[in-house]
């Protein structure tokens, strides 16, 4: 009886580490020192899918990102996306290849075709990576959410912003994010956040499925890349820039093929 019981415990924890470790692989990997951007470097882009077997899907993967948006392919579609954003305690944190604002604590969500997906974590990209009618922007955003027990579990909200007057979301931040230069896993509390702050200014959207942007360039993810082209201006985005230590230029992965995945405009109760 006693042994019956040993095994059943450690059957039970074999179960819980399993699922646990597979749910931190699907997740972006935040340790810089495990790959970088430089075009020539040994753990560049080029090599991300070589460097481990659960990386694969970075050179082997049919629905990677990013890709290019062109009109011209696009599917138009009238379908309202909900969300619903609270007011949560946030920090910032230099993760080393980007600046990363994280919520603790139930921050809302958004609702995609019937499933919620709360809000993790918001980064930057310099430049955009993706690109709209082969035009790359200044700047890329990415509000990442995840739900566990979705069969499409990360659901990322992009947004493009080019040269302009200045983002007012991130002037809020730039304190904290001049205080961490060349820190690398530098976290600093950056109080009472509501994401709704973040002025995405657009229903109208692309959508597709594609991947991470970063190892382990997990696939299945929902994109929503906004329509509207927000501003930024040049000394936030050199400050992005220089607050990491990665010494790349950028922190944006090259373009991906599309693979014939569709994609699509979703443009709720306007004429596109």
């Amino acid at each position: 009886m006693r042994q019956q019981r040993y095994l059943s415990v450690l059957v039970m924890f074999y179960f819980v580490l399993f699922f646990f470790s597979t749910s931190i692989r699907a997740q972006e990997v935040e340790d810089e020192r495990e790959f970088d951007y430089a075009v020539k470097s040994e753990k560049g882009p080029r090599m991300w899918g070589k460097m481990k077997k659960e990386w694969e899907a970075c050179n082997n993967g049919e629905m990677q990102s990013p890709i290019d948006l062109s009109n011209e392919r696009v599917r138009i579609i009238r379908k309202p996306e909900k969300r619903n954003y609270k007011l949560c305690n946030a920090t910032v944190k230099n993760r080393g290849h980007d600046i990363s604002l994280q919520w603790h604590g139930d921050a809302g969500s958004v609702l995609i075709n019937g499933t919620e997906y709360p809000l993790q974590q918001a980064h930057w990209h310099s430049p955009s990576e993706h690109t709209v009618n082969g035009r790359r922007y200044a700047m890329e955003m990415h509000m990442v959410h995840l739900n566990e027990n979705a069969t499409n579990k990360i659901a990322v909200i992009g947004v493009l912003y080019k040269f302009g007057k200045p983002d007012k979301f991130l002037s809020r931040l730039i304190r904290n994010i001049s205080s961490m230069i060349d820190k690398k896993d530098e976290v600093k509390n950056a109080g009472m956040i509501n994401p709704r702050e973040i002025k995405i200014g657009s229903r109208k959207y692309y959508r597709y499925v594609g991947s991470l942007t970063v190892p382990p360039c997990t696939e299945g993810v929902i994109w929503s890349i906004k329509k509207k082209v927000r501003t930024i201006s040049r000394d936030q985005v050199k400050l992005l820039r220089e607050a990491v230590h990665d010494y790349a230029a950028s922190n944006a992965r090259p373009m991906q093929p599309l693979n014939k995945r569709p994609v699509y405009l979703m443009a709720p109760g306007a004429t596109v």
